[in-house]
Order: structure tokens, then sequence, then C-alpha cells
């Protein structure tokens, strides 16, 4: 036998035990890891991360709560053009391979064996890329890319490429905190996706590949170079016409953020319902995508905002200027210009309607500030005229104040010309223009409650003057002394104890000694100081005095009245049995007041406040569904009917003839109430 055929008897041989050797090492290495490749068929049932929902009880949007911005999309509501955009960019054969695209596999190798790079394009379909998004790690490992070509051809087998579609659509990371396509599109462009442009579209679909670094926002160059790629693909694929693709290419980057509106303002609120679904249902209440319906009415939520920063400011004018409220940037640079500045209020967010003023100079009696915005103001001595100084008097420069704008009232709309005629109503003008007026955030503190009193539905609530401010709860946190607003409650058990509105108790001094207020002697007064002798218990409530409600507990026993009062939810460790209960001198949340005051409204009945009415996961399927106390029902009556009639009778005649006649501007007969 001659020398070659040896040779190549040898090369033969050694190719077939190479192959052989090959073909063994590939069956261990098959083996080893298609028996790990999970269930695919998990993904059928898989639940993406999604925020928690929190909406008023007519549907607004009151808050958002989660880390990612994710709102899981059907395949068959994504737009015909959107999903070709994604084919045209990341697998252009898609619907064709069986989840490994063997023309991108050949063309990686051979880039990886004809150039020096250690990472190389192309290869990886959108099924792989779902198979490593749910189930691999992106280590670039040549076992864990087989892994996942074996993955994707199982999911191809028994998943629809729809199916995998929709997943990659709905998992895919698309920068700021945005994940899945409808996320992304409401974030950049602030629209659904029915609504996008195709450049909108194109540049949508260029952000998974370089989702940090190559966003319209943080990269909008490189973004609209891998734009105008996407644009070049979809027409070399027939996807789009040329002038398509050169529209499409022309039009301006013009990706913002934009946060998903907040409909209703009620941050106490939501922060609420946050606490109380982590505690339903643990953390995972924030990713899981739940709804949550509460019972706030948005307008009376409106209404109470209102009330409460009106109030609070005007308490906090009568008081004066107070220096300590302004904050301060120092060694602002000198020549700074307001641009820059503006920036500095970052850190500086509104409080209510309270905006942050960084003050740039002083001139006479006029400041020049600016707003986070970058709106520069020259604020003058009408601006604060309520503190009688000029704003130069109260402020120097790199002091931050706050300023209230001021919007005229619009002229009110035409009406109807003649009776049934419906006039075309113009857009309100206002009477005259924006202005604004230095303000300080107050340093007092208020809450508001309001609820239904059949039911115990809260309506409205207000925690604090400002959220963002401080993230205390006045209304379900803040334990203070009720004061004269709890002797209504006293009342009613001297009620059950056979006393009547026209029995006589004196309104003279009185005095007591330790053993009898469990601490030390009391002289307690009224709070004007004045005693009118003998008088009714009506009047007695009405002119809200002290030693009547002092005499009429004493007359009934401070123990009777302290657990007579538990009856109306109030905690009896909190309100001790001693005489000066009749004063309110216990501790009580508003949130308690209201629902204890809605016991004399619905006629006697205890209700239980609750804010949320229902809770659905992301598919609609109801969690729970609240099911209040109801008025009228016997089991949750807990004062006599007559009872809550004479103490509501007592309470209008408070409203009509004593210390909260205020609330007869309201010009409503039906008001009742105690002030506190």
């Amino acid at each position: 036998m001659s020398r070659i055929r040896r040779l190549l008897r040898w090369a033969l041989m050694l190719s077939l035990l190479g192959l052989l050797v090959g073909g063994i090492g590939f069956g261990f290495l098959y083996i080893s890891v298609s028996s790990k490749l999970p269930d695919v068929q998990t993904l059928r049932t898989i639940e993406l991360q999604e925020p928690l929902y929190v909406y008023a009880r007519d549907g607004r949007l009151i808050g958002l709560f989660g880390e990612t911005r994710r709102y899981p999309v059907q395949i068959e509501k994504v737009p015909k053009r959107l999903k070709e955009a994604f084919i045209a960019i990341e697998d252009a054969r898609f619907y064709d391979h069986n989840g490994v695209d063997y023309k991108g596999v050949a063309r990686a190798i051979w880039l990886l064996a004809t150039t020096d790079a250690e990472r190389v394009p192309g290869g990886s379909t959108i099924t792989q890329q779902v198979a490593r998004q749910f189930f691999l790690s992106s280590e670039y490992k040549y076992k864990r890319k087989f892994a996942e070509m074996l993955l994707a051809m199982k999911m191809e087998k028994e998943l629809s490429k729809d199916e995998i579609f929709e997943l990659y659509l709905n998992k895919s990371f698309f920068g700021n905190r945005a994940y899945g396509v409808a996320a992304a599109s409401e974030f950049y462009y602030g629209k659904p996706l029915d609504q996008l442009t195709l450049d909108e579209m194109a540049s949508l679909a260029a952000i998974p590949k370089f989702p940090s670094s190559g966003n319209p926002l943080n990269n909008p160059t490189r973004a609209k170079i891998r734009r105008d790629y996407v644009v070049q693909r979809m027409r070399e694929l027939n996807m789009i016409s040329v002038a398509e693709e050169q529209a499409a290419q022309a039009a301006a980057m013009h990706a913002s953020p934009h946060e998903r509106p907040i409909e209703v303002s009620a941050p106490y609120i939501a922060e609420m319902v946050r606490q109380e679904m982590i505690a339903r249902y643990g953390e995972e209440a924030l990713t899981k995508g739940y709804h949550v319906t509460t019972t706030i009415d948005p307008v009376l939520q409106a209404a109470a905002d209102k009330s409460v920063r009106d109030g609070l400011g005007s308490y906090d004018r009568r008081h004066g200027w107070n220096p300590k409220a302004l904050q301060r940037i120092e060694q602002l640079p000198a020549g700074e210009d307001a641009t820059t500045a503006a920036v500095r209020l970052r850190a500086f967010p509104a409080r209510g309607e309270l905006l942050a003023a960084l003050v740039l100079s002083t001139t006479g009696n006029n400041v020049q500030v600016v707003l986070a915005d970058g709106t520069v103001l020259d604020l003058g001595p009408d601006t604060s005229r309520w503190t009688g100084k000029s704003p130069a008097a109260l402020l120097k420069r790199g002091d931050v104040a706050r300023v209230r704008r001021i919007v005229p009232e619009a002229k009110p709309a035409v009406g109807p010309t003649k009776p049934g005629e419906i006039a075309a109503v113009p857009a309100p003008a206002p009477i005259g223009p924006v202005t604004y007026r230095l303000e300080q955030v107050p340093r007092a503190e208020s809450a508001l409650v309001s609820l239904d009193a059949d039911t115990g539905a809260l309506r409205a609530l207000v925690g604090g003057y400002s959220f963002a401010g401080n993230k205390f709860n006045n209304a379900i946190q803040a334990r203070r002394q009720p004061g004269s607003s709890f002797k209504p409650f006293i009342y009613s058990a001297s009620l059950e104890r056979g006393l009547s509105p026209s029995t006589v108790i004196n309104d003279a001094p009185i005095s007591f000694d330790a053993g009898q207020t469990g601490g030390q002697a009391w002289e307690p007064k009224n709070y004007d100081n004045k005693y009118e002798g003998p008088m009714t218990m009506r009047r007695g409530l009405t002119r809200s005095k002290n030693m009547v409600s002092i005499r009429i507990l004493h007359k009934i026993g401070a123990n009777y009245g302290q657990e007579y009062t538990t009856r109306f939810g109030f905690d009896p460790d909190k309100n001790p049995p001693y005489l000066t209960l009749a004063l309110g001198a216990g501790a009580v949340t508003p949130l308690q007041m209201a629902g204890a005051y809605a016991v004399f409204a619905n006629g006697g009945y205890k209700v239980s406040p609750y804010l949320i009415s229902r809770v659905t996961d992301s598919d609609g399927k109801i969690l729970s569904q609240a099911k209040p106390d109801q008025a009228g029902v016997d089991a949750n009556r807990v004062i006599d009917e007559r009872n809550a009639y004479l103490i509501d009778s007592m309470l209008k005649d408070v409203v009509r003839f004593g210390t909260a006649t205020k609330a007869l501007v309201l010009n409503r007969p039906d008001i009742a109430g105690k002030a506190g």
C-alpha cells in the first residue's frame, strides 16, 4: 500500500474518530442541557411585574406604585406597523424559522472565525431573546447559548408565534424604568400604541438593543441613527414605501418624559391604600398589577384640599411673616444665570400650591426670583402686602421662598338666549393677568375627614398641608385632644342615664380635689371666664359651657361616661375615666371623630370608616369587595334612635345659635356640628 493511501486511511480514521468523539460529546452536552430546560408552559401563566393602580370611585387615577413602568398589552392590540418595526430590526425571518435562524447563526460563526471580536451581532432570534429574558442569564458562554437555542426550539413547538411575540413586547426593557412597549410609548411620547407615528414606532423598536445608552432621552443622536436604520430595514423588507421612509427619517427626535398623569390629587389617600394593600397581600401587591378602587369622590376631595390649604394659609398669615420658613442655597455663585439656578430647585418640590422661588437679586423694594421651570419673576411690594414689608426687606440672594400663582377668575359663560336653547360656550377668558404672591409654608398642620354616615365610606381625606413636605397623616396618625368636640358624647351618655335636653344644670365655678381628678386639684373654667348660672343642657351644649359638661359627667359617673363612649369607637385606654374627659382631655384621631359623629347623623348606628371598595387583579378578576356596615341594620345599633335624634337636634342649635354659627354661610338648615 502506498504511503499516500496509508496517510489517507489514517486521516479518514482520525476524522471518523473525531466525529464519533464529537458526536458523543455533543450527545452528552445535549442531554445535560436539555434535561435542565424549564417548562415552557409556565410562560402561558407568567405574571409580569406591574404597578399598583389606585383609583377614585369614578375611575380616575389617584396613584401608581411600583419600581417599574409596565402596562402589558395583548398582541391583537399592537398596531401592525409597530410589530413590523420590531421584526425588521430584530428578526426579519421571525415568522419563518423554528426558533433558531440558521443563517444568522452561520453569519455569527463566520464573524467569530474571521475577526478578533469576542462578541458578534446576529444569531439571536426574538424567540431566543424571550428564552433568555425569562429563563436564562445574559452571560456570554457557549453552553448558555446552546441552551438558549434548544429552549427557543422547544418554545416554538409549544407556543404560537404571536404568544412569543407578545411576551417579547411586554418583557423587553426600554430604559427609564419602562418595561414593555406600551409603557415605553406612554413614557417617551405620552401616547397609547394606536396613536404612534411611524418615526415614533421605529424609535421604540430601536431601543431594546441599547435601552440605557441609546434611548431617545439619554442619547438622541445615537437613537436617531438607529431609528433611521429601523426605517431603512422596513423599506428594504417592503413594509413601507420610499416616501414613508424619507418622511420618517426627516422627523425630528422629539421624545420627552411623560409620567402617567395623576387625575385626582390625593397623595395621603394613595399612601393609605399602598400600606393597606401591603398589609393584605404583602410586598407583591406593588408588582402584580392590582387595581384598587377607593370610595373617594374627586369633587369632594378637591374641595377638602382647598379648604385645608386656604384655612391654614389664612391662619398662618394672621400670625405674620416667619423667617424660619425660608430655606437657603448657600454660596450661590455670583452671576449664575437663571437657567442654571433653576436646576437647583429640583430639590425643593412644590408644597401644595406653593412653588419654590430662588432669590437671584434685590433692587430697591423688589426681588427677582426664578422658579423651577425657569420662569423669572419680579416680586414687588404688592406681592407681600400681607406681611407689612416689601419683599426686599424679607429676602436676600440665595433664599428659597414660596410663591403662589394667582389665576384670575374666568368670565362666566354666556347662557342660552331663549328658553330651551343651548348656547355655544366660548373658552373662559381670564379677567386679568396671572400674578404671583409671596407666601410661606404654614407653621400649623390640619386634617379633614369626610365620610358617608350611612356606610362609613370615606369621600375625602386630607392628612396635612402638603404630602411632599410632611408624610405624617394627621387624619389617621395624629392623636390629639378633641376638646369641646367631645362633649356631645358625654351628653349622649347622660340621656341614657335619664337626663334630657331640658334638664337644668348650674353653670357656676366648681373645684375638685386630687382624688376626684386622678391627679392634682382642679379648678376648671369656662373658655370665656363667664358664668350664667342655672341653664338647660340644650343651652349648655349650644354655648359649650365647660361647667355644665363637667357637672353632667360628675352626675353620671366618669367610669360610666368612659365606658359609654367606647360605643362610638373611642379607645378607653386613650380616654381615661376622669372628669377631664368632659372637656375632651383624652386622645383621638380625626378619623375616629368622623366615625363617631356619624352615629348621631345616621340615627344611632356604628359604621366603620373604610377606603377600599374593590380590588381586582390585572385581568379584572375581583379579589375583594367591601361589605360595609349599614345604618338601619339592628346589629349595628349602638345608641337608641331617640338619643341620636336629641343630640342631633342640640347640635343643630350649636350651628343656629351657638359656637358654630359661621357654618350658616352654607345656607343649609340640616347642618349639625360642634366646635372644638
